[in-house]
């Protein structure tokens, strides 16, 4: 099956015949460009193992084949994707797995190779949050990650994908990324750059993509990355580990560009090699240890990926300019801080001391602890997990909250059966064939919390947030 309509330009092509090792074959190459993708998953280990995962859909006729960088990635194919999009599946909507192209994967892999495990991560280019909610599943939900997102439509996107997961250790902002080096400094562990980028490994998905291809273009593209590295630099810590990426496959804005970086800090930029990341890495190796992946070598999207160390300090840029405004949030302290513990705690809703309370007006938020000296240094759009409304007879939990916290064993969880998930999903009340224990429940299939539900009389009243509700079919059939 193939897309015919690919457009590739031919100095695009002239381009690509330069830029590709010896062992690849260039008809390979456009073959693969002319094919349509292959979808492919990674299981949220944040809400389930691998393991539980794959025993979980056994019984639907899905395949699935390992993605072999990521443990937890797999190539799918399903025959009922007319009838059901993947995305309207019920482990879908509870957040067990997020559809990612299985080139993508990469960089977070690299991210934390060799055992590298950083407390306080940055993703400068983060929506719609593939790689965000990768780096938190790779966290446990520890520490805490910065997610910066430029345009201002995609940061919702982003919340969103990491409410769905379960995610409690992300701070959104919202800024050009070269903001980052100057207010910032020597503040993260490791840092992912997945760079704007001209996109030429995407036609497979977009078989128009290369449109306005040009290499005037590149190059515009080009100088806007090395700014965009140059501040990520800047803002790592020494000893930490910066992964550049992009979703292109000419040289000026990839290999380029680690190589302008290195040339601008001799000393301190140090290339560490991709080799070992996986069995088979090598096909995609470049003599500097970075990983250009040409979409017919393992049959995904084009890549390219590079690790660098910073090894020491280098000259800080200038202070930004802007001021801060007042930090509307405090601290929750002592006995206050207690009671509120408890009473989530009763409700089903439990964290550790890598999250703390705070305060605005009547809001409850749960923080990353590893944030706190962040704040007042940059604007954030949102930090941690909002979690309750307070009123005069005690709190309101919020939906996200819920699904971040409630976990798999919980003393309030009431399992649906499949046409009452389904109806939970639709915004519909629920009237449940089993008893209902407690005034307040956090209401579960296949053991994920969907929501939290009051009893009204023999009904379940929907909480379920109205921007998710969902119509048409949502549950795969068994095969």
């Amino acid at each position: 099956m193939a897309h015919n309509a690919v457009y590739l330009p031919e100095e695009f092509l002239a381009q690509m015949r330069l830029a590709m090792p010896t062992h690849l074959s260039f008809d390979d190459f456009i073959a693969a460009c002319q094919r349509p993708l292959r979808r492919s998953i990674r299981v949220n280990t944040l809400k389930i193992s691998v393991a539980a995962f794959l025993n979980l859909v056994a019984p639907y006729a899905w395949q699935l084949t390992p993605v072999p960088w990521c443990e937890e990635g797999f190539w799918i194919e399903r025959e009922d994707e007319e009838t059901l999009p993947l995305g309207s599946t019920a482990e879908h909507l509870s957040g067990l797995f997020y559809i990612q192209e299985a080139s993508s994967m990469l960089p977070v892999s690299a991210l934390f190779a060799d055992g590298n495990q950083p407390q306080r991560v940055m993703d400068v280019a983060a929506a719609p949050g593939s790689k965000t909610t990768q780096i938190a599943a790779r966290m446990d939900n520890g520490g805490a990650i910065l997610a910066n997102e430029f345009s201002a439509s995609r940061v919702k996107v982003l919340h969103a994908n990491i409410s769905r997961c379960g995610i409690g250790n992300v701070a959104l902002t919202h800024f050009d990324g070269r903001v980052f080096g100057a207010a910032l400094p020597e503040t993260f562990d490791a840092i992912l750059l997945d760079a704007p980028c001209s996109g030429e490994g995407v036609v497979r998905k977009d078989p128009d993509a290369l449109k306005n291809w040009s290499v005037a273009s590149n190059q515009e593209i080009a100088a806007t990355q090395r700014e965009l590295i140059d501040s990520a630099f800047h803002a790592l810590r020494p000893g930490g580990t910066l992964v550049y990426s992009t979703c292109t496959l000419n040289r000026d804005e990839n290999e380029a560009i680690c190589h302008w970086l290195k040339a601008q800090y001799p000393d301190e930029v140090e290339f560490l090699p991709l080799e070992q990341l996986f069995t088979g890495a090598t096909q995609a190796l470049t003599p500097d240890g970075f990983l250009h992946v040409f979409p017919q070598i393992f049959d995904c999207e084009g890549f390219f990926v590079a690790r660098l160390r910073k090894t020491a300090s280098v000259e800080a840029l200038p202070a930004p300019g802007y001021k801060m405004g007042k930090f509307p949030f405090t601290p929750v302290k002592g006995r206050e801080s207690a009671q509120i513990t408890q009473a989530a705690a009763a409700s089903g809703l439990q964290w550790n001391d890598t999250l703390r309370l705070w305060q605005r007006d009547k809001e409850l938020w749960l923080f990353p602890a590893q944030i706190e000296a962040l704040t007042g240094k940059v604007r954030f759009s949102r930090i941690g997990l909002k979690l309750a409304e307070t009123h005069n007879k005690g709190y309101r939990w919020q939906h996200e909250a819920v699904i971040a916290l409630a976990g798999t064993d919980n003393p309030l969880a009431f399992e649906l059966n499949p046409a009452e998930a389904e109806e939970w999903y639709r915004g519909r009340d629920i009237y449940p064939q089993a008893t209902i224990a407690h005034d307040e429940v956090i209401v579960t299939f296949q053991g994920q919390p969907l929501g939290l539900a009051k009893k009204v009389g023999s009904r379940l009243k929907n909480s379920y947030p109205r921007e998710l509700v969902r119509d048409g079919r949502l549950f795969a059939s068994k095969a």
